[in-house]
């Protein structure tokens, strides 16, 4: 896509609102959105060579949609913070290692996705956000599940392909969580408390791949209470 690809791009986008440049091996943000309209709601710069995000982002205030995955950004520009209706957050398969405490200005945010980066704790900003719903951490650096995590509101959570050995029982807080995937982690049964297994409404919890097997996870105490609320589950299901 040469530049007079991309200029038609942004001139049909500032009527239809929606931009798509990926798979571009772009380098840097394109100049023309330095100063371009405010109109954008759904911004793809995905499959690009971008190592940072220009201070201009922040201007595209009626964003609800932006995907900058498979990008090669260490560190998420703070300015996404000003995006405050924003809805969707693709990050998947950058380089990064930390995220803007602004990001818990994004109150609509309802999809995260920030699989296959190289995470080393659990994003505490984004717990409190209540239209959040799906939050996806899968194949990142994190060690351990923190208590704030109990402020989550999301239904499912993934965890998967961490290096996660120890998990707050304060999960079992989360108001809607339903699924909580933490397969292939560093996790003894143990950390699978009479709490988190009766007392939270997780109905799908994924756990091959730590370290323990099958028998000693269904000899905890309170696994007969979850098994309940997951055949409640595939009833209604079938």
């Amino acid at each position: 896509m040469g530049n007079k690809q991309i200029k038609q791009h942004l001139e049909t986008a500032q009527k239809t609102g929606i931009l798509k440049i990926s798979l571009q091996r772009l380098q840097e943000f394109p100049p023309q959105l330095k100063a371009y309209p405010n109109v954008l709601k759904t911004l793809d710069l995905s499959e690009n060579r971008f190592e940072r995000v220009p201070d201009e982002l922040g201007k595209l205030t009626l964003l609800k949609h932006l995907n900058l995955s498979g990008n090669r950004l260490a560190e998420l520009n703070e300015v996404v913070g000003e995006l405050v209706k924003l809805e969707v957050l693709l990050l998947m398969d950058n380089l990064l290692t930390k995220l803007p405490k602004t990001l818990a200005n994004c109150t609509h945010l309802k999809t995260v996705n920030l699989s296959n980066n190289q995470l080393k704790e659990f994003p505490g900003m984004l717990c409190g956000l209540k239209q959040l719903d799906v939050l996806d951490l899968s194949r990142n650096r994190i060690t351990e599940v923190p208590a704030e995590v109990g402020g989550l509101y999301v239904t499912e959570l993934n965890l998967n392909q961490n290096q996660i050995s120890s998990l707050a029982e304060d999960v079992a807080e989360c108001r809607k969580l339903k699924t909580l995937r933490l397969e292939e982690n560093c996790l003894q049964a143990t950390a699978f408390t009479p709490r988190i297994l009766k007392d939270s409404k997780i109905c799908n919890l994924a756990v091959d791949g730590n370290l323990f097997n099958s028998k000693q996870f269904t000899d905890l105490d309170g696994y007969d209470v979850y098994m309940e609320r997951y055949t409640a589950v595939r009833k209604k299901m079938f």
